[in-house]
């Protein structure tokens, strides 16, 4: 049972609990640690390693980068799941599968990097 309403940040119109998610989880992957004024561990490492060589160690370090932002930072959601695909312009897209704290499932894809 979803229980909060969000805004968007593009044009403040209202966003259900699971897009509200969505949104939190791509700000949060997205926002480099120590940029946030007031809150300098807000964030993840992913701006840091989405310009490494696209090898299986970056990956990992990806996915690490993923679930330790997550787990700290959005906890409406527990994650099962993150598959990363990367795309010849260095772009990547962060699959996540879990569950949402109501229990119910939560499948999000969140693109980062060029033209994201």
């Amino acid at each position: 049972m979803m229980r909060y309403l969000g805004m968007n940040q593009q044009d403040g119109t209202r966003l259900t609990e699971l897009d509200h998610v969505r949104q939190s989880v791509r700000d949060i992957l997205v926002t480099p640690v120590g940029s946030r004024l007031m809150r300098r561990e807000y964030g993840s490492l992913i701006p840091d390693l989405i310009d490494e060589a696209q090898n299986p160690a970056t990956r990992l370090r990806v996915m690490a980068a993923t679930y330790g932002a997550l787990c700290r930072w959005e906890t409406r959601i527990r994650l099962t799941t993150i598959n990363i695909t990367s795309a010849t312009d260095g772009s990547m897209v962060v699959d996540l599968t879990g569950t949402h704290v109501d229990g119910g499932p939560v499948n999000l894809s969140v693109g980062l990097g060029a033209n994201q």
